[in-house]
C-alpha cells in the first residue's frame, strides 16, 4: 500500500513539475470557438503519469511481477509518447501520428502474439490471422478515442481511473493498478478547474494501454473483449454516434467540432464537474453489467446490449437539452 502511495505522490509532485515547464516554454491550449475552457492553460500534463508508470512497470518487471511479453509489448507505446510529446509541443501531421500510432500498435501485437481468440460468451472464434489485422485496426481507434474524447477537465483521467481500477480489482493486476493511482495523481491537478491538460502524450497512451488490456486478457482467456467493450462504452459510443450523425449531416469528418454528448452536456450548462460525475455514475452502471457478464459468460451479448441501451436513453436526454 505504501508503494502505490508513494506512486500517488510523486505523480502529483511530477505534474506540478510538468506544469512548471509548460508554462515556461509557452506549451499553451488557448481556447477558441470550440473549446470546453476559457483560460490559457498548460498542455502535456500526461507526461507526468507516463514516466510514473513506465518507472512502476520497470521496477514490477525487474521484480518479475509482470511478464516479459506484456512488459515490452507496453514498452512499444514509447513511440506514441514520443510522437505526443512532439505533437503538444508543435503539431505533428496526421499522417506521420497514424504512421507511428500504426507502428506502435504492431509492436505490441507482436509481443501479445496478436489477437488470438473473440468470446463471444455462446462461442468462441480463434485465427489468428483473421483478429489480428481487425485487432491493429482496434489499436488504433482506441489510441485516437481517448483523445477525441480529452475535452474537458477531468473527463479522461476519470474514465480511466475507473477502467484499470476495474480490472485491477478483478485481477489484482499490478499493471493496471499503476496505471490508476497514477493517472490519480494527474488528476489532482486536472480536476475543475483544471490547471493543466494531459495533451496527446497522456490521451493517446491510455487508449494504447486499453487496446493492450484487451487484448492480454482475451489471450489468456480471462476476459472476453466484450467486457471491455462494455466498461470502455461510454467513450466508443459518444465518438461512433457523433461520427455517424456528422457523416448524415454531410459535414466535414476531418475539421474538428464539439458535438460529442459530452461536449454539448457542458454547453446546456453542465459544468465540467458535474459533467465527470456523471460519467462517474454512468460507469459504475457499466461496471455492474461488466461484473454480471463476467459472471454470467453466456449472457454476455446481451449486457452489452443493455449498456448500449442504457447510453442512448442518456444521449436522449441530452438531445433534449442540447440539440445535436
Amino acid at each position: 500500500m505504501i508503494y502505490y502511495i508513494i506512486m500517488f505522490i510523486a505523480s502529483v509532485l511530477i505534474t506540478w513539475i510538468v506544469r512548471m515547464l509548460a508554462l515556461r516554454a509557452n506549451v499553451i491550449d488557448n481556447p477558441n470557438e470550440r473549446s470546453s475552457h476559457t483560460i490559457p492553460t498548460p498542455r502535456g500534463g500526461g507526461l507526468a503519469f507516463v514516466a510514473i508508470w513506465f518507472i512502476g512497470m520497470t521496477i514490477e518487471f525487474i521484480a518479475n511481477n509482470v511478464e516479459q511479453d506484456l512488459y515490452f509489448a507496453m514498452l512499444s507505446g514509447l513511440l506514441i509518447v514520443a510522437v505526443g510529446v512532439v505533437d503538444d509541443i508543435r503539431n505533428v501531421s496526421a499522417k506521420m501520428r497514424l504512421a507511428i500510432q500504426i507502428l506502435a500498435s504492431a509492436a505490441a501485437l507482436y509481443f501479445l502474439g496478436g489477437f488470438q481468440r473473440l468470446d463471444f460468451g455462446f462461442y468462441v472464434f480463434e485465427n489468428v490471422y483473421i483478429l489480428t489485422p481487425i485487432a491493429l485496426i482496434g489499436f488504433v481507434w482506441f489510441i485516437n478515442l481517448f483523445n477525441f474524447l480529452d475535452g474537458i477537465d477531468g473527463y479522461v483521467g476519470i474514465e480511466t481511473v475507473f477502467i484499470f481500477l476495474f480490472i485491477a480489482v478483478m485481477f489484482q493486476d499490478v499493471y493496471a493498478l499503476l496505471l490508476s493511482v497514477a493517472v490519480a495523481g494527474f488528476l489532482v491537478w486536472n480536476w475543475q478547474p483544471a490547471k493543466i491538460f494531459m495533451g496527446d502524450v497522456g490521451s493517446t497512451l491510455i487508449g494504447f494501454n486499453v487496446a493492450i488490456c484487451m487484448t492480454y486478457y482475451s489471450n489468456s482467456e480471462q476476459l472476453s473483449v466484450f467486457i471491455f467493450l462494455i466498461i470502455t462504452s461510454v467513450f466508443w459510443f459518444d465518438a461512433t454516434l457523433t461520427l455517424i450523425r456528422r457523416w448524415r449531416n454531410k459535414e466535414n469528418l476531418g475539421e474538428a467540432h464539439c458535438k460529442h454528448a459530452y461536449q454539448r452536456l457542458t454547453q446546456s450548462g453542465f459544468s465540467h464537474q458535474k459533467t465527470s460525475l456523471l460519467l462517474l455514475l454512468t460507469n459504475a452502471l457499466l461496471g455492474i453489467f461488466a461484473y454480471l457478464a463476467y459472471i454470467y459468460s453466456e449472457y454476455l451479448m446481451l449486457f452489452l446490449l443493455a449498456a448500449i441501451i442504457l447510453l442512448s436513453l442518456i444521449v436522449k436526454y441530452i438531445d433534449k437539452k442540447k440539440p445535436f
